[in-house]
């Protein structure tokens, strides 16, 4: 995409708005699957909560992907958006077995993460396939909010505890087809995710009915120029090499499967908001947008570093700005930044945009969601309306009438 192209969207849809080029999408599917062409089976399963945007996982269903999803709403957006049943797979954390039993009864691969749900749901539904989710107990990880393998973690069931996980899969005599780990997001060395995947190929050696080994995802994208990111292509080629090996030994062709979310999607989006104020302080030049962390919260809860550019003068002198966000409370994207000269009502670009950032986006502050458009064989098309005041309020209950009474008997004393 061009940044005119991007000026233009933002004139014709308004700002902030979210972008997402379907072409950046399709070239790291493809560049996925190629790093993995060594193994018979490969399934990829876009973890839907990066990016959930029905059109999103439309695009992601006509790819051939599966469907990695973590709650039941997920789940009927899966199928609402075409993809079949069994290409869906639940990995949910901490949800009510009515929750897993609901997924259950409409066909989609099942994910169990505790010793308590899997006792219940084995005890119940012995006949139907479970996939088993491991915690390594190794830390990997660029943020301890995004690193989820380590020995406190909430997630997965304990590799401590596996005899026990053992004892009750024999009790109920459940089907177990899957094994399944995920160690955190932004992985930069290979080599950590490497040792986490022999203790998961020593895991699924006690389960001999296995169809499928998940390996999570995780994978680091670059977010400025010059950016580490993780080598895709090494770990596919080492990786395979090992999997391969483990098949062999098992004595069966099993599926390598992975669930990547901000690999696929994070740097096809863009964010574009509006300069409302520029303010000069004392050592600061505060630029400050038209949004706030209501839109894009992952510098403030993960310390993020999103490229940001101003398209709108890309060749205007240099200088040092703070973005900052027009939420009451302190909403900073960037810190003394080098930017082109940006004037009031400059439109900036925020990069890696795609993955974790509408998903995560709120009302709060009552300020309205922004739209969403795809740019697709050269063209923009609307994806998400921005909402209305109509939207805020739609599903509040005003008892004003509860409050008039009040009054009324305040009046007449």
């Amino acid at each position: 995409m061009q940044a005119s192209d991007l000026l233009q969207i933002a004139k014709t849809y308004g700002d902030p708005v979210y972008v997402y080029d379907s072409e950046k999408i399709i070239s790291q599917y493809q560049r996925l699957t190629n790093a993995f062409k060594g193994v018979k089976k490969l399934q990829l399963n876009y973890a839907a909560k990066a990016l959930s945007n029905i059109t999103i996982l439309r695009l992601m269903n006509s790819l051939g992907s599966g469907l990695d999803t973590v709650s039941i709403q997920e789940v009927e957006l899966g199928l609402l958006a075409g993809f079949k049943p069994e290409n869906i797979i639940f990995t949910p954390n901490g949800v009510s077995l009515e929750e897993i039993e609901k997924a259950a009864a409409l066909g989609v691969r099942i994910n169990i993460d505790n010793l308590s749900v899997l006792e219940q749901f084995g005890g119940k539904h012995p006949d139907i396939p479970v996939c088993i989710r491991i915690n390594p107990h190794v830390m990997a990880g660029g943020n301890s909010n995004i690193s989820v393998g380590h020995i406190d973690s909430k997630f997965g069931i304990s590799i401590h505890q596996i005899p026990h996980l053992l004892r009750i899969v024999d009790l109920t005599k459940m089907n177990i087809n899957g094994i399944h780990m995920h160690t955190g997001s932004d992985i930069l060395d290979i080599d950590v995710f490497l040792y986490a995947s022999e203790i998961l190929f020593e895991t699924a050696k006690n389960f001999r009915n296995l169809d499928f080994i998940d390996f999570g995802s995780g994978f680091k994208v670059p977010y400025k120029d010059g950016d580490i990111e993780t080598n895709i292509e090494e770990l596919g080629k080492k990786l395979s090499t090992k999997f391969n090996t483990f098949c062999k030994e098992y004595g069966k062709e099993l599926t390598l499967a992975f669930e990547p979310g901000k690999f696929l999607v994070s740097e096809s989006g863009f964010f574009l908001a509006k300069v409302n104020v520029v303010k000069q302080t004392t050592s600061t030049v505060f630029a400050s947008i038209d949004s706030g962390f209501n839109h894009l919260i992952r510098p403030m809860l993960y310390g993020s570093s999103h490229k940001i550019k101003n398209i709108s003068n890309p060749k205007g002198r240099e200088r040092y700005y703070s973005v900052v966000g027009y939420i009451c409370e302190t909403d900073t994207f960037a810190s003394n930044r080098r930017i082109n000269e940006i004037s009031e009502g400059d439109i900036l670009c925020f990069h890696n945009a795609g993955a974790y950032c509408f998903t995560m986006a709120s009302n709060y502050n009552s300020r309205f969601r922004p739209p969403e458009v795809l740019w697709h064989n050269g063209k923009a098309i609307l994806i998400r309306e921005r909402e209305t005041f109509e939207d805020l309020i739609r599903n509040q209950v005003d008892v004003k009438e509860l409050f008039e009474t009040k009054q009324k008997v305040a009046l007449a004393k």
